[in-house]
């Protein structure tokens, strides 16, 4: 069967976000836009993910959770994980390796964590747009401990990705798979990085408001929706596969 997906998409917990990007909100723009998976990828926490994917199982949405990495390369990458246990152990790492910059509301914007009826439970302390003092190499080789995915985001745009901040795509990286932006086809990013031919290539939304949300998709080709039918997708195992 086919499954369109957003893997991209920012929650109120991030603080470029919308304030309307609440849980609930997300998951109902989901299902307007036919989506069958999303992707809560917050900056630098995952405490918005829970309460997501239980909405979105009441309503038919798979929900991948997992956050926004920034490196200390200052390089952006998504990383999910299989459960909460998973979940929360990485959250755990990112708690201990994040600076303790307190956020200014005013200038970088609202952190909040809310639940399923949008009331506001918790706000996160410390600004999540800071820089994890970890490596790319480094974080992949946490979430792959973690049995997760790690997928470089955006790697294409001219801030935050590996282009624009290494100046290439490293041969050796340990991702599962790239994402590009919506500027740029796979055709086009094969073409430019053809030893990259056999690693899959996501787009999604990076969706920070609402009517972003699904305004790029990618589609995959699974028996059903489940963390190992995706898994198993991005490295076209068992004919599973992304669509091209």
């Amino acid at each position: 069967m086919i499954y369109r997906a957003d893997l991209h998409i920012h929650s109120v917990l991030s603080p470029c976000a919308d304030l309307e990007m609440s849980p609930i909100n997300i998951i109902n723009k989901a299902k307007e836009r036919k989506l069958d998976i999303i992707g809560i990828t917050d900056h630098n926490s995952t405490k918005q993910c829970k309460v997501t994917k239980e909405i979105g199982e009441k309503n038919g949405i798979f929900v991948l959770c997992g956050a926004e990495i920034t490196t200390k390369e200052e390089v952006h990458c998504l990383t999910f994980f299989e459960n909460l246990e998973k979940l929360s152990a990485f959250q755990k790492y990112i708690e201990i390796h994040l600076p303790k910059i307190n956020n200014d509301v005013q200038r970088f914007g609202y952190q909040l964590i809310v639940d399923e009826d949008e009331n506001i439970i918790d706000e996160e302390e410390f600004l999540l747009h800071s820089a994890l003092n970890v490596s790319i190499d480094a974080l992949a080789e946490k979430v792959h401990e973690l049995k997760g995915l790690f997928i470089p985001a955006h790697v294409n745009r001219p801030k935050f990705s590996l282009i624009s901040q290494l100046g290439f795509i490293p041969p050796d990286i340990k991702a599962d798979a790239f994402e590009i932006t919506k500027h740029l086809s796979r055709e086009d990013f094969y073409k430019q990085y053809a030893y990259l031919n056999n690693k899959t290539v996501l787009q999604n939304s990076d969706a920070h408001f609402l009517d972003a949300i699904g305004e790029i998709t990618t589609q995959f080709e699974m028996n059903e929706i489940s963390f190992d039918e995706i898994s198993k997708a991005l490295i076209g195992d068992e004919n599973r596969r992304v669509l091209k």
